[in-house]
């Protein structure tokens, strides 16, 4: 009886060292993540009103002068640096604000210009959608000049509480939430050539006549036009619409492919700002190829009324024509050779200069030929055909850029 009396009590006692040891073990677990749990932040920014999305604390560089470039921030090697700098991705980022501050008073550089001065302890608040607009560029290099050292600096990509939202905590985890970059415009200036192929494709195998006519060169600098022609004589005729509405096509596949390069065509981008999606901007594109169709008939009906004015009837319907002809041959050319060029190079910086100087080269030439083609048929007074010429190419042409621009 002893024997077992003995047993039993080191078993309890064995038993409540085993519990002593797990509750000891559990203890010392909720102690040691109490210590060590990481901080939480309710937010960044002016009275901590946005929400982190980036932070560039590790995405510093500094200018190194054996290497003549930039190269990352190392802690160890570049404590003393006072401009630190980094690439803002501005395409990806659309919606968000960019968030400065110093603790120090600094300055602030955008593309190696100076922009403003930062004061210390005092948050700049920037809009990516206005950086994206001035600069019309994807990304910009922004540098941070002040006390040197990293702690100095802060600098995020931050989106703002909604007032009657509640106040979220954020941990300082790196999971950071990123747009993801869009390639609709890529996917459509690719569909959209091969569909202007197909359109110029089709006028070629059914209206091989008229598609040789409207295409050459040779018959567009001839100032003996044959007003017998049918394209001539009747300009509303169903082969003259089709060749007008292809026209409307190419013209709006380039207002889309300028829009695409950060170039606004209009001063108000509410026209392109619908979605952002494929079939968003396939609307888009037939919407404004119908604009452009529009214009070129009421071009067409501003002519009549302007030449019987001036007595210019038998003029009209060569001056439409050779309107057509040389806007489907610069405007085909045009396209061709800004999609070759943008498939194999960037053309951010220098694609203003590009399409500005062969417009206006156009513009003028076309000017050029309707006076001398018009002056070919009739022997009208100069002053006449000039300020007819003025009324319905240059005041047009004129009123849409204000408009535009």
């Amino acid at each position: 009886m002893k024997e077992r009396k003995s047993g039993r009590v080191k078993k309890q006692r064995q038993m409540h060292g085993l519990i002593s040891l797990f509750c000891s073990f559990i203890l010392s677990l909720f102690l040691f993540s109490s210590t060590t749990a990481q901080p939480r932040a309710s937010g960044i920014g002016p009275e901590g009103r946005y929400y982190p999305i980036h932070d560039f604390r590790d995405d510093f560089q500094v200018y190194d002068e054996r290497a003549k470039a930039y190269i990352p921030y190392i802690i160890e090697q570049h404590a003393g640096q006072t401009a630190l700098s980094a690439y803002i991705d501005l395409e990806s980022n659309r919606h968000y604000s960019l968030l400065v501050s110093t603790r120090r008073d600094g300055y602030l550089f955008i593309n190696a210009a100076l922009k403003r001065k930062l004061r210390a302890d005092h948050w700049q608040v920037l809009s990516i959608d206005s950086l994206f607009r001035v600069y019309r560029q994807p990304e910009i290099f922004l540098t941070i000049y002040g006390a040197p050292g990293l702690d100095d600096k802060q600098l995020f990509i931050g989106y703002p509480k909604s007032a009657t939202q509640k106040q979220v905590i954020l941990g300082n985890d790196n999971l950071s939430v990123r747009p993801r970059p869009r390639t609709i415009y890529d996917n459509f200036l690719s569909l959209g050539i091969l569909f202007l192929l197909a359109t110029h494709a089709f006028l070629f195998t059914f209206y091989r006549r008229a598609f040789l006519r409207f295409y050459s060169l040779r018959d567009l600098v001839s100032f003996r036009a044959q007003e017998e022609s049918f394209l001539i004589n009747r300009p509303l005729s169903g082969t003259n619409l089709l060749f007008t509405l292809n026209l409307s096509f190419v013209i709006a596949y380039l207002i889309i492919f300028v829009q695409s390069r950060n170039l606004d065509v209009f001063a108000s981008r509410t026209l392109f700002l619908g979605g952002q999606n494929f079939g968003w901007l396939i609307g888009e594109f037939f919407l404004v190829s119908g604009a452009a169709f529009l214009s070129l008939i009421g071009k067409y009906v501003l002519l009549e009324v302007m030449g019987g004015l001036y007595k210019l009837q038998d003029s009209i319907h060569v001056h439409y024509f050779k309107l057509l002809q040389s806007s489907l041959l610069f405007f085909t050319i045009l396209a061709l050779f800004l999609v070759i060029i943008a498939f194999n190079a960037p053309m951010v910086t220098w694609l203003p200069n590009v399409l500005l100087l062969p417009l206006i080269g156009f513009y003028i030439a076309r000017l050029m030929l309707l006076y001398f083609a018009i002056r070919s048929i009739e022997p009208i007074k100069n002053l006449y055909l000039f300020s007819y010429l003025c009324i319905v190419e240059l005041i047009p042409l004129i009123i849409g850029l204000r408009f535009a621009l």
